[in-house]
């Protein structure tokens, strides 16, 4: 297998601040736009290092919730395929089972128009998966797993991705540490890898600002660029 072919199929993995999130707890619709000087999604660039353009809308009715969320993108046509967008569509359920504990359940799918990796001897981007996570005070753990191949990657199938984040509130900001741990199944399983974030925001009255370290403990080289390399991301985002 050649070293672009697993480079290639990778590329979509990772975290950042912006990155899609559930409705909010208030019943009805909901808007959001944004941009980023980076789109990470579990640690790994999607824009080459780049700026993106992000935005969002949410449905919400009693715990039930879904929503879609799209963000520009360059790892496609880095990969030799085509397209410049990334559109998820997830839906699912939040509940409390007591005052301190929670949960939410759903899934999710990202879709890649025009990708055409399969054109170009890869595997198409979409991928499928389902989530589990409990929220525990301010800790929150979370499992997704792939239902078809995950981004790209043959035979990947029932992969993994675990993390752990917190949500703390510290003199008017939001503090979010998180670790994360991809598993890859398959051929390319040696390309599992762990990824970190700690995100600092403000809200002022519905306008979100960002910062967040950003990094993995992978190096991957596309387009000329350490995609996987630890970097400090911004993010402008706003919710109506």
């Amino acid at each position: 297998m050649s070293q672009f072919f697993r480079v290639a199929s990778l590329v979509t993995f990772a975290a950042a601040a912006l990155a899609p999130v559930a409705a909010s707890a208030a019943d009805g619709v909901s808007f959001n736009v944004g941009a980023v000087t980076d789109y990470r999604y579990r640690g790994i660039s999607q824009s080459r290092l780049e700026p993106a353009v992000q935005g969002g809308a949410d449905f919400t009715k009693g715990g039930f919730y879904a929503g879609a969320w799209a963000s520009t993108i360059k790892w496609t046509k880095d990969s030799g395929g085509g397209g410049d967008v990334e559109v998820d569509l997830y839906g699912g359920y939040k509940g409390s089972v007591n005052k301190d504990l929670s949960f939410d359940v759903g899934a999710l799918t990202y879709q890649y128009p025009g990708n055409k990796l399969d054109d170009v001897g890869l595997v198409d981007a979409t991928t499928y998966e389902v989530y589990g996570a409990l929220t525990f005070g301010p800790v929150t753990a979370k499992y997704s797993h792939s239902v078809r191949n995950l981004f790209g990657n043959p035979d990947s199938k029932n992969s993994g991705y675990a993390d752990l984040s917190g949500s703390f509130e510290w003199e008017g900001l939001s503090l979010v540490p998180h670790i994360g741990y991809q598993n890859v199944k398959g051929p390319n399983s040696d390309f599992s890898y762990t990824d970190y974030s700690f995100t600092v925001s403000k809200d002022f009255n519905g306008l979100v600002v960002s910062g967040a370290l950003v990094g993995t403990d992978i190096d991957i080289n596309l387009g000329g660029e350490n995609i996987g390399k630890p970097t400090f991301v911004l993010g402008v985002k706003y919710n109506f």
